[in-house]
């Protein structure tokens, strides 16, 4: 039953921003942000940063369009992202050798070093998000995220 303490006496809402999945989804993430910012180990990486190093460990040298696809990051993000990537030495750009206009994206070892030095503090940051759930609720939760992002499900 939807908490309604906060209301105005009287008034009856038809719609509760607050117990909306967007919302609840939104405050979720920021939560898991500010986590990851705490316990990541390094201050200068951000989590959308780190999730594009590992999909280019994960999948080896990519294409910007391959990354977009990896980590639903939007195209003018991942161009931002991998800019700042290259100038911390984290990765290298060469043009594709069949489409000179086509980039790709490769770890350098500092890269390599990096995502496995903040694969632990991920991990952790994984754990601590999670924290308030029982071994089944993190189980129901992921299928249920994973279920609510299948592109192939609507």
């Amino acid at each position: 039953m939807p908490d309604t303490k906060d209301k105005k006496p009287g008034r009856q809402a038809a719609y509760d921003f607050c117990e909306q999945p967007g919302h609840l989804l939104r405050k979720a993430y920021q939560r898991n942000m500010a986590i990851f910012q705490q316990n990541v180990g390094n201050s200068q990486l951000t989590a959308v940063q780190f999730i594009t190093l590992c999909a280019v460990r994960d999948h080896g040298p990519s294409s910007l369009s391959e990354l977009i696809k990896a980590t639903a990051v939007d195209q003018a993000t991942i161009r931002g992202i991998v800019e700042r990537l290259q100038a911390r030495g984290l990765i290298t750009l060469k043009p594709a050798v069949q489409d000179k206009r086509k980039v790709i994206v490769s770890l350098t070892p500092a890269g390599e070093q990096l995502v496995r030095e903040t694969e632990p503090h991920a991990l952790q940051v994984s754990e601590l998000t999670m924290s308030k759930l029982n071994p089944a609720e993190r189980v129901a939760l992921l299928y249920l995220l994973r279920k609510m992002v299948d592109e192939g499900s609507e």
